[in-house]
């Protein structure tokens, strides 16, 4: 990746972001993508196979930073489609009230969540989709798991930095806590 500025007003340079998450915290959405029955109820959840540093594979949840000017309900929009696809026809709440507010570190156990990176803010949603959902990027799958799938410490086990946690809290406040 160069060093160049991107054509986007908003991003920052490899250098600029570096120096930024040395400064200070950086906002970001998260969003589990959930599918739901006729009744609201969740069926099942959309977890993301990644391939992370040092070529390890290991589950994930759809997260991205906010740009700058850039409102969080786009943010979280442009984070689901650049995971999920074009068409997997996300239904983003009218509130934008998230289900929890996520605080990464970049010392471990401070808080459940960790990004050696940085100190991060992270807004987190649950959202529904209702269309085909193909992982562009760098995702390379996105797999169904029943509520009581995800909850399994299998499944947990492959979700470093605390995005585990998350779909733990993301299956409570559902009201489906295993």
């Amino acid at each position: 990746m160069s060093d160049m500025t991107e054509t986007t007003p908003g991003w920052l340079t490899t250098d600029e972001l570096d120096a930024a998450r040395a400064q200070m915290p950086i906002l970001y959405v998260e969003a589990v993508p959930v599918r739901v029955d006729d009744s609201g109820e969740v069926t099942s959840i959309g977890v993301l196979l990644r391939i992370g540093a040092g070529g390890t594979i290991s589950r994930t949840l759809v997260s991205g930073r906010v740009m700058h000017h850039e409102r969080v309900r786009d943010a979280l929009l442009r984070h689901l489609e650049k995971d999920l696809g074009p068409v997997a026809l996300p239904r983003v709440p009218a509130s934008l009230q998230p289900f929890t507010v996520a605080e990464y570190f970049p010392t471990a156990g401070i808080t459940p969540f960790h990004d050696p990176r940085q100190h991060a803010v992270s807004l987190a949603y649950i959202v529904p989709v209702a269309g085909d959902c193909r992982p562009r990027q760098d995702a390379l799958d996105l797999v169904w798991f029943s509520p009581q799938e995800a909850a399994s410490p299998a499944v947990q086990g492959e979700m470093p930095g605390g995005h585990g946690v998350l779909l733990r809290q993301a299956l409570a406040h559902v009201g489906l806590a295993y």
